[in-house]
């Protein structure tokens, strides 16, 4: 059986820099036409010279006959000036991104009070620069699993009515909550959906062990969550699309006293969304969810390039190489029943 559908794009993807960069970013450029890179480098990308010259590193890091184009966002900081939103659109930034401060890796520099930037949405919302959230509160004393229902009550709201025209993408959405809001919401709103909040809840994490390369934030919640987001992502509303949140990490800083958060799904990110696609009955649903919706929203041309998929078992190979170490990926050693025209073997 085959499937061939629109070259797909991730609308949210972690790429590093260095020799990370460099270990991985032909991984998301054999299947990808785009992707939205994120900004959470150490130290972030704060303004429009600093994301021309990630961009620059992205292109020189892939292959010469690569036509992958990465996607730039800027970073949102307290301080984050009206300025900087019109510098970055000047130098083809796509959009920001906010972090609350302490939410994920590298987002200590975020904002730690959405009010700061007011000044700042309003801009975005004037020129029609696309917000990305993080969509967590990081008070302590609210239980993780309860962090995104929380924050959609406590800000994600009231952004939405003080600024009813900006363009809203709620990444990586993890609950029915979210998939409630966003349903609801006018069509300025819209969500990432990862294929590991789709193929795992949290038992698949936590039961037998704990599970270093199934944790993530925001982490996998319950099975029901899981099959509210199954049912937003196959259900062909436009307002949701891919976005993987592939983030690498390496092998060691995974499996450690503090493992880092983070799903590295890069290689084989459309067959992971094709084996819940497929598990759903909804394969006839894949190609608008990953190649078409998300494109839509930016306002940019649909790929006009293709892929094809096979159904076919293989085995999801154990490790990389990743710059001087190996990184795990998700699903390792185990098997998925979809194959593409650009699946990756592991370096021999």
């Amino acid at each position: 059986m085959q499937f061939k559908i629109i070259q797909p794009d991730d609308w949210h993807l972690h790429v590093r820099n260095g020799k990370a960069l460099k270990s991985v970013i032909s991984m998301t450029a054999k299947q990808m036409g785009r992707a939205i890179i994120m900004p959470n480098l150490n130290p972030p990308i704060t303004n429009a010279k600093d994301a021309c010259a990630y961009r620059e590193e992205i292109l020189t890091a892939l292959p010469n006959d690569s036509t992958f184009k990465p996607l730039m966002v800027l970073y949102l900081t307290n301080n984050t000036t009206p300025k900087d939103i019109q510098e970055a659109i000047d130098n083809d930034v796509i959009a920001a991104k906010l972090y609350p401060a302490g939410a994920t890796t590298n987002s200590d520099s975020g904002v730690t009070n959405i009010k700061n930037i007011y000044h700042t949405l309003e801009t975005m919302q004037t020129l029609n620069m696309p917000l990305l959230i993080h969509g967590e509160v990081t008070d302590p004393k609210i239980d993780i699993f309860d962090r995104e229902a929380v924050f959609i009550d406590q800000i994600l709201t009231q952004i939405v009515h003080d600024f009813p025209e900006l363009k809203i993408v709620f990444e990586h959405i993890t609950t029915q909550n979210a998939v409630d809001f966003v349903r609801e919401s006018s069509n300025k709103i819209a969500a990432t959906i990862t294929p590991q909040h789709l193929l795992n809840n949290r038992n698949d994490m936590l039961v037998g062990g704990i599970k270093p390369h199934f944790y993530c934030l925001p982490i996998l919640k319950r099975a029901k969550h899981q099959t509210a987001l199954i049912t937003a992502a196959t259900s062909a509303n436009p307002k949701f699309f891919l976005g993987t949140d592939s983030a690498p990490h390496a092998k060691h800083d995974k499996e450690s006293a503090c493992g880092c958060a983070g799903v590295f799904s890069a290689p084989h990110a459309i067959e992971l969304y094709a084996q819940a696609f497929d598990q759903a009955q909804a394969m006839d649903k894949l190609e608008a969810f990953a190649s078409k919706f998300g494109a839509d929203f930016y306002d940019l041309p649909r790929n006009t390039t293709t892929l094809t998929l096979e159904k076919h078992p293989w085995t999801v190979p154990d490790e990389y190489k990743f710059g001087n170490s190996v990184i795990v990926p998700f699903m390792a050693g185990k098997t998925l029943n979809w194959t593409s025209n650009t699946t990756l073997s592991p370096p021999s």
